[in-house]
């Protein structure tokens, strides 16, 4: 019984820790909208040596192609927006390689103290509101500034607060990839993206415009392979897919599209494996609680059982009902208390070990430790209660007679 308390518990605190885990991963704003309403794909578009002999041998032909392709798109009936950028929100996978330094006009750097990596996210406009993530102050990226080459930016929310304190403040102040580069001035502060998924802090963001221009000491800078966000005026955007390959094999019918999928399928994914972890200790808790209780009633009904004559004669000599049942209420409890410190004793070791599941709660959450203890200590109080009433309807004659 006391093992099988202690198991009980220990297996009903991880799974009450993930729960409250879930609970708070829930809670993170994604900064996208409706999930099923957006598509997402990559497209690639190869240079002449490929083996699909794409005809976009330039950095500038292949603008005019992602460009087109987005043209193309809006026109379908029943698409409200699109965009391309090198990463999706939680898509973490695209973006881990793409970022560097930022320098602001207002700071000096000393010598071999170069400020922190940032993440950089190249976009086209009309990006957020393809995604649904609001912009907290200024405005967004447009196609005069790529006509233009303005040098221009969108920060995140959390780059924006990390060194300015407050998104309006981030607003006309100038940045640059490295010293001596062109300054290029901060024009909006969009919503804080979990590019990581939602169990991990908001990504510090500069959200660069596609193309870039005299960026990093090269002319023009843009990617082959991009990702295309279509936003649907329907409930399930994959029923633009067909027309979507349409659009895009219209322009160039070599350029492959993969990656297909909603951004609910991406947030899905994000979620997968703190709700793996959650489902399997649920499981094994629920069968270590069942277990404990079975056991429970079983050791003091066969208690009750064996004391037979015990119970007949205290009953006989005058024993209350209520003291009888308390006896062995007592002698259950007992093995509970036991079985619960060891157990709580178990769950503050090994629950350390679950620190990187956890999201905004302790491995030593004080409202988890108290409701499973007292959760499991009613459930096997009862589990005693009920065999323990059950002596004292023994008929004491009977009792003696069955001896």
């Amino acid at each position: 019984m006391v093992v099988q308390v202690a198991l009980a518990v220990v297996l009903l605190i991880g799974s009450g820790l993930m729960l409250r885990t879930a609970s708070a991963l829930k809670q993170v704003p994604p900064r996208f909208t409706q999930p099923r309403q957006i598509l997402t794909m990559q497209i690639s578009i190869p240079d002449q040596t490929s083996i699909l002999n794409a005809e976009v041998p330039v950095q500038e032909a292949a603008t005019r192609v992602y460009y087109e392709i987005l043209d193309r798109i809006k026109a379908i009936p029943g698409v409200e927006s699109a965009s391309i950028s090198n990463g999706m929100t939680m898509d973490g996978s695209r973006v881990l390689g793409f970022g560097g330094s930022i320098f602001m006009a207002d700071r000096t750097y000393g010598a071999g103290e170069p400020p922190p990596l940032r993440r950089f996210k190249y976009v086209s406009p009309g990006y957020f509101k393809t995604m649904g993530n609001p912009l907290l102050a200024g405005r967004d990226l447009t196609l005069t500034d790529i006509q233009e080459a303005r040098p221009v930016g969108v920060v995140s929310e959390a780059l924006a607060r990390e060194l300015w304190h407050e998104p309006a403040a981030a607003l006309g102040q100038r940045i640059q990839e490295v010293p001596k580069a062109r300054w290029r001035e901060i024009v909006g502060v969009a919503g804080n993206e979990h590019d990581e998924g939602p169990g991990h802090k908001a990504s510090a963001i500069v959200c660069w415009p596609i193309p870039m221009r005299h960026f990093f000491q090269r002319e023009i800078v843009i990617a082959r392979d991009q990702l295309l966000g279509i936003r649907s005026v329907q409930g399930d955007a994959t029923k633009l897919l067909k027309y979507v390959r349409q659009a895009v094999w219209s322009v160039n019918k070599n350029i492959p599209l993969a990656k297909v999928r909603t951004m609910q399928e991406i947030y899905n994914k994000s979620m997968a494996r703190p709700s793996f972890a959650l489902v399997m200790l649920a499981i094994a808790a629920g069968m270590s609680l069942l277990l404990s209780v079975v056991g429970i009633y079983g050791v003091i009904s066969y208690a009750v059982s064996q004391r037979a004559r015990e119970i007949g004669i205290r009953i006989a000599l005058g024993a209350s009902p209520r003291s009888v049942r308390m006896r062995f209420i007592r002698e259950g409890s007992l093995l509970i208390a036991i079985g619960l410190v060891c157990g709580l004793a178990a769950a503050t070791a090994l629950s350390r070990l679950m620190t990187s599941l956890l999201f905004e709660v302790r491995p030593l959450d004080p409202a988890t430790y108290l409701t499973v203890s007292a959760v499991l200590a009613a459930t096997a109080l009862l589990a005693s209660y009920i065999p323990a009433r059950r002596a004292t309807k023994i008929e004491p004659m009977e009792a003696l007679w069955a001896e």
